[in-house]
């Protein structure tokens, strides 16, 4: 399965690393662009500038980790393409060029499912996906949530309940379903 991720679910990192993790294990093929990737840069360095610095490290990793996840638009196809916000046209390109099945958004009411459909992709919010992936599989979403929740007790230095940790980075149903499986309480 080909995924295009859109820059709001690359930002906030909690977010991408439960995603990135998922497609380490082989839940789905990961796409982005240059420019979704600059997006991801800019709106981490509105947040803080030290956090956009941290930003453009990581787009470095992702870059040398999944170099096929890197797709090239035709500014051509993008002048073709009609969204509510002109400014989101080449993130609808990107996953034409890159053959993706889903263009995963929380940004919902600018990729209308109509436009979507016409050049056979189907929008997604990661809520939903990861949840589909915790209850029916192919990925551990259980391993995939530990090594998650792990990663932010390190950055933090404190316990971070999963729950909790979910619901901020906008996964909350997936946190209540992590928080049942691991047995904690919020």
């Amino acid at each position: 399965m080909r995924v295009l991720m859109d820059a709001c679910i690359l930002f906030p990192t909690v977010m991408r690393e439960i995603l990135i993790e998922t497609a380490v294990a082989g839940g789905f093929i990961p796409l982005w662009s240059d420019k979704i990737l600059e997006e991801w840069r800019h709106a981490a360095g509105r947040t803080d500038f030290e956090v956009g610095g941290i930003a453009g490290v990581e787009i470095s990793l992702l870059k040398a980790n999944w170099p096929d996840a890197m797709v090239q638009t035709d500014p051509a196809v993008i002048e073709t393409l009609s969204l509510p916000d002109r400014n989101d046209r080449h993130v609808l390109a990107a996953a034409i060029a890159g053959d993706a099945e889903f263009l995963l958004t929380r940004n919902l009411k600018d990729f209308p499912t109509k436009v979507l459909a016409r050049h056979d992709i189907i929008r997604r919010e990661p809520d939903g996906l990861l949840m589909e992936f915790a209850q029916n599989g192919p990925v551990n979403m259980l391993a995939v949530g530990r090594k998650v929740q792990a990663r932010a007790v390190r950055a933090s230095g404190r316990p971070q309940l999963i729950r909790p940790l979910l619901k901020r980075t906008g996964l909350p149903r997936l946190g209540k379903f992590l928080e049942a499986e691991f047995g904690e309480e919020s």
